[in-house]
């Protein structure tokens, strides 16, 4: 899935369709944001966020007003499109990285087959990698044969819990040396599944 597509010429975009979704996920919430606080906690310079705000508004997607920027309905509707969600997940010492995020890709299960090109998408997005976590056979699988159920029971009963995952869907658990590199990892991967 494609948010904004890139332009064949002019000046090049420096950001993701990851930073686009998380941009309108932060303003999900309700508050109102400014545009330099905004491009800071997506992790892109004040000119991409101008550029993906120029979008938005084109789209009706934001309001932006003197006092902040704020999310319409049009854009709430659009980020409920989207099959993926953020979750706090914690894998601790399962995953590389100070800092991990967790990404609920639904109905993407039957993608995965073992997980490398998620781990690739995140290292190529400034991660420390990606873990994928997936349902086959009722039991909770990191792809291709790693057996939570059996090797880490208390560890797969949190996911399970905290992430409502089912045989259809993917966790993907982005980590890095910031919150920012491991949301984006687990964002960049959800979307070359979607």
């Amino acid at each position: 899935m494609k948010i904004m597509d890139i332009p064949a010429f002019g000046p090049m975009f420096r950001f993701t369709d990851a930073d686009v979704y998380y941009s309108l996920y932060l303003l999900a919430d309700g508050k109102r944001l400014g545009r330099k606080k905004l491009a800071e906690l997506v992790g892109v310079g004040e000119g991409s966020m101008r550029r993906i705000l120029e979008k938005f508004r084109d789209w009706n997607f934001v309001c932006i007003k003197q006092t902040g920027i704020s999310i319409t309905k049009a854009g709430l509707t659009f980020l409920d499109q989207i099959p993926i969600r953020l979750i706090d997940v914690n894998l601790g010492d399962s995953v590389k990285g100070e800092f991990s995020q967790g990404v609920i890709v639904y109905g993407v299960a039957q993608k995965i087959v073992n997980g490398m090109e998620q781990r690739d998408a995140g290292i190529k997005a400034g991660a420390d990698g990606c873990t994928t976590i997936v349902i086959r056979d009722g039991k909770l699988m990191i792809p291709p044969d790693w057996n939570m159920d059996e090797q880490t029971p208390e560890l797969a009963y949190k996911i399970r819990k905290e992430s409502g995952i089912t045989e259809d869907d993917a966790l993907i658990v982005g980590s890095g040396s910031s919150k920012i590199i491991a949301i984006e990892a687990g964002l960049n991967a959800a979307f070359e599944l979607i």
